[in-house]
């Protein structure tokens, strides 16, 4: 039976959907270490994969910390979040999403990895709860529909001029970081696929990305517009950027010469060459507060990717 939650009036229509924050069911960790994942690439934008601890520095807020622990992390399990937009703006291009993801998740996922897949538009629906069954995030995306605004269901602007709930990204990003990976270990992506646009949302492009941070999960978006709706409501390229910056992702980009199929090639190479290092902060002090980091590689030519920081959370979270 499919079991129906709300979240601040956000309807996310879950299989089985597990409540989290609970202090009994709060999966604990070393709350003296920070954990970061990060990519590092040449010039060219080519992938490094073969540097050892002694090619970096942390720094946390200015000052240099000793990095503990360092590890080359290509085979370490995943959890994938798929979140694919079906909003008004892309009801030309979810066939091609449907087949491309299908071919993502029988290609990536490995033994041990697991996805669940949420699609968003006037309201955010979990499809498929976390699994390791390409199979049944197959079926998932067979699923997939269009979901539009009451009174929507016509060609016409969208947004209107009411503002109505016309494309929830920053709900369901939030979502899917504070209920489905804040309670995960290991490494944790968000995959986004969207023309970046929203509509309605409750919660702000800030407020996802603090989700995002808390839940030690890195954003990839892949920017996928109909050059129909671009043209009529301009690019939200800049709130993806903003969003796979700040937590250690990036953009990718879907074109005439770059296909879906491409960027989902690229991804899975990029999350198939992270490193992972760790370090205990010179400020203890657990009081909450945003504290930004930067690992800077010895080799000047090379460009690190990592989330801009971490909160310092008390040890129940809060």
């Amino acid at each position: 039976m499919v079991a129906m939650r709300s979240l601040a009036g956000i309807a996310l229509v879950a299989l089985a959907f597990p409540v989290l924050g609970q202090d009994d069911q709060t999966i604990k960790v070393d709350v003296n270490l920070v954990n970061l994942f990060f990519t590092v690439k040449n010039k060219g934008g080519g992938l490094v994969a073969n540097l050892e601890k002694d090619a970096f520095q942390v720094f946390e807020n200015g000052q240099k910390q000793t990095i503990k622990t360092f590890t080359r992390e290509t085979d370490l399990p995943l959890t994938i979040g798929l979140l694919v937009d079906v909003s008004r703006s892309q009801e030309n291009l979810m066939g091609v999403e449907r087949t491309a993801a299908t071919q993502f998740f029988e290609k990536v996922l490995r033994k041990k990895d697991v996805a669940f897949l949420i699609t968003f538009g006037s309201e955010a629906e979990l499809l498929q709860d976390t699994t390791g069954s390409p199979k049944l995030l197959r079926q998932g995306l067979d699923q997939m529909r269009l979901s539009v605004p009451v009174g929507g269901l016509h060609p016409g602007p969208v947004p209107t001029a009411s503002q109505m709930r016309g494309t929830i990204m920053y709900d369901a990003v939030y979502l899917a970081a504070n209920e489905k990976l804040k309670g995960e270990v290991g490494r944790k992506v968000i995959v986004l696929i969207t023309d970046g646009g929203d509509q309605g949302s409750r919660y702000k492009i800030t407020e996802a990305i603090e989700a995002s941070h808390k839940a030690d999960t890195i954003i990839y978006s892949i920017y996928y517009a109909d050059p129909h709706y671009q043209t009529m409501f301009g690019s939200g390229e800049g709130n993806l950027k903003k969003m796979s910056e700040e937590t250690g992702g990036r953009v990718f980009h879907v074109d005439r010469k770059h296909t879906l199929d491409d960027c989902f090639r690229e991804l899975q190479d990029e999350m198939r060459s992270q490193y992972s290092l760790s370090y205990s902060p010179t400020n203890p002090t657990r009081d909450g507060s945003f504290r930004k980091i930067e690992i800077k590689a010895s080799e000047k030519e090379y460009k690190v990717q990592a989330r801009k920081g971490y909160y310092a959370m008390p040890d129940d979270g809060r």
